[in-house]
Protein backbone atom coordinates (compact mmCIF):
# COMPACT_ATOMS: atom_id res chain seq x y z
CA UNK A 1 0.00 0.00 0.00
CA UNK A 2 1.54 3.35 -0.99
CA UNK A 3 2.29 5.86 1.72
CA UNK A 4 -0.05 8.87 1.82
CA UNK A 5 1.44 12.04 0.43
CA UNK A 6 2.15 14.53 3.19
CA UNK A 7 1.03 18.07 2.48
CA UNK A 8 3.77 20.55 3.23
CA UNK A 9 2.67 24.19 2.82
CA UNK A 10 6.16 25.58 2.24
CA UNK A 11 6.74 23.15 -0.65
CA UNK A 12 3.38 24.07 -2.17
CA UNK A 13 4.19 27.77 -1.75
CA UNK A 14 7.56 27.30 -3.45
CA UNK A 15 5.86 25.55 -6.36
CA UNK A 16 3.35 28.40 -6.67
CA UNK A 17 6.19 30.95 -6.68
CA UNK A 18 8.04 29.07 -9.39
CA UNK A 19 4.87 28.82 -11.46
CA UNK A 20 4.16 32.54 -11.11
CA UNK A 21 7.74 33.49 -12.00
CA UNK A 22 7.79 31.20 -15.02
CA UNK A 23 4.38 32.45 -16.17
CA UNK A 24 5.44 36.06 -15.74
CA UNK A 25 8.60 35.46 -17.72
CA UNK A 26 6.65 33.85 -20.55
CA UNK A 27 4.14 36.70 -20.66
CA UNK A 28 6.91 39.29 -20.71
CA UNK A 29 8.83 37.42 -23.40
CA UNK A 30 5.72 36.92 -25.53
CA UNK A 31 4.89 40.61 -25.24
CA UNK A 32 8.46 41.54 -26.15
CA UNK A 33 8.36 39.49 -29.34
CA UNK A 34 4.89 40.54 -30.45
CA UNK A 35 5.95 44.00 -31.65
CA UNK A 36 3.22 46.52 -30.81
CA UNK A 37 2.39 44.83 -27.49
CA UNK A 38 6.00 45.36 -26.41
CA UNK A 39 5.26 49.03 -25.89
CA UNK A 40 2.81 48.08 -23.14
CA UNK A 41 5.74 46.91 -21.01
CA UNK A 42 7.78 49.74 -19.55
CA UNK A 43 11.46 49.42 -20.36
CA UNK A 44 11.16 47.37 -23.55
CA UNK A 45 11.95 48.81 -26.93
CA UNK A 46 10.38 48.06 -30.29
CA UNK A 47 13.21 46.42 -32.18
CA UNK A 48 11.31 45.90 -35.43
CA UNK A 49 11.68 49.60 -36.25
CA UNK A 50 15.46 49.23 -36.59
CA UNK A 51 16.62 48.66 -40.17
CA UNK A 52 20.29 47.92 -39.48
CA UNK A 53 21.02 44.41 -38.19
CA UNK A 54 23.57 45.65 -35.64
CA UNK A 55 21.11 48.12 -34.15
CA UNK A 56 18.33 45.53 -34.11
CA UNK A 57 20.63 43.01 -32.40
CA UNK A 58 21.64 45.63 -29.82
CA UNK A 59 17.98 46.46 -29.22
CA UNK A 60 17.11 42.81 -28.70
CA UNK A 61 20.08 42.33 -26.36
CA UNK A 62 18.93 45.36 -24.39
CA UNK A 63 15.45 43.86 -24.08
CA UNK A 64 16.88 40.51 -22.97
CA UNK A 65 19.02 42.22 -20.32
CA UNK A 66 15.99 44.18 -19.11
CA UNK A 67 13.91 40.99 -18.89
CA UNK A 68 16.68 39.15 -17.04
CA UNK A 69 16.96 42.00 -14.52
CA UNK A 70 13.19 42.06 -14.08
CA UNK A 71 13.05 38.30 -13.63
CA UNK A 72 15.91 38.40 -11.11
CA UNK A 73 14.24 41.19 -9.14
CA UNK A 74 10.88 39.41 -9.19
CA UNK A 75 12.47 36.13 -8.13
CA UNK A 76 14.26 37.87 -5.25
CA UNK A 77 11.02 39.52 -4.12
CA UNK A 78 9.15 36.21 -4.18
CA UNK A 79 11.98 34.46 -2.33
CA UNK A 80 11.84 37.13 0.38
CA UNK A 81 8.08 36.65 0.69
CA UNK A 82 8.52 32.88 0.81
CA UNK A 83 11.18 33.18 3.53
CA UNK A 84 8.87 35.44 5.55
CA UNK A 85 6.01 32.96 5.23
CA UNK A 86 8.37 30.13 6.28
CA UNK A 87 9.31 32.11 9.40
CA UNK A 88 5.65 32.76 10.17
CA UNK A 89 4.86 29.08 9.67
CA UNK A 90 7.69 28.04 12.01
CA UNK A 91 6.43 30.48 14.65
CA UNK A 92 2.88 29.13 14.29
CA UNK A 93 4.11 25.54 14.64
CA UNK A 94 6.02 26.48 17.80
CA UNK A 95 2.93 28.17 19.20
CA UNK A 96 0.77 25.14 18.36
CA UNK A 97 3.24 22.81 20.09
CA UNK A 98 3.17 25.02 23.20
CA UNK A 99 -0.64 25.06 23.18
CA UNK A 100 -0.77 21.26 22.84
CA UNK A 101 1.57 20.91 25.81
CA UNK A 102 -0.54 23.31 27.88
CA UNK A 103 -3.73 21.43 26.90
CA UNK A 104 -2.18 18.10 27.89
CA UNK A 105 -1.17 19.55 31.26
CA UNK A 106 -4.70 20.88 31.83
CA UNK A 107 -6.20 17.52 30.87
CA UNK A 108 -3.90 15.73 33.34
CA UNK A 109 -4.84 18.21 36.05
CA UNK A 110 -8.55 17.75 35.31
CA UNK A 111 -8.17 13.96 35.48
CA UNK A 112 -6.47 14.28 38.88
CA UNK A 113 -9.24 16.56 40.14
CA UNK A 114 -11.87 14.06 38.99
CA UNK A 115 -10.05 11.23 40.77
CA UNK A 116 -9.93 13.13 44.06
CA UNK A 117 -13.55 14.29 43.84
CA UNK A 118 -16.10 12.39 45.90
CA UNK A 119 -17.67 9.62 43.83
CA UNK A 120 -21.14 10.15 45.33
CA UNK A 121 -21.14 13.93 44.75
CA UNK A 122 -23.38 15.08 41.91
CA UNK A 123 -21.70 17.17 39.22
CA UNK A 124 -22.74 20.82 39.15
CA UNK A 125 -25.42 21.75 36.63
CA UNK A 126 -27.11 18.34 36.42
Amino acid sequence: MPQPVRYEPHVAAAMRVRTVVASSALVVLAAAWSGAAAQDIRGLEVCTAEKQMERRTGCLQSNVEFLQQTLTRTTRDFQEKLAASDRALAAARTEIAAMKAALAALQRELAEIRKTAKPDAKPAGR
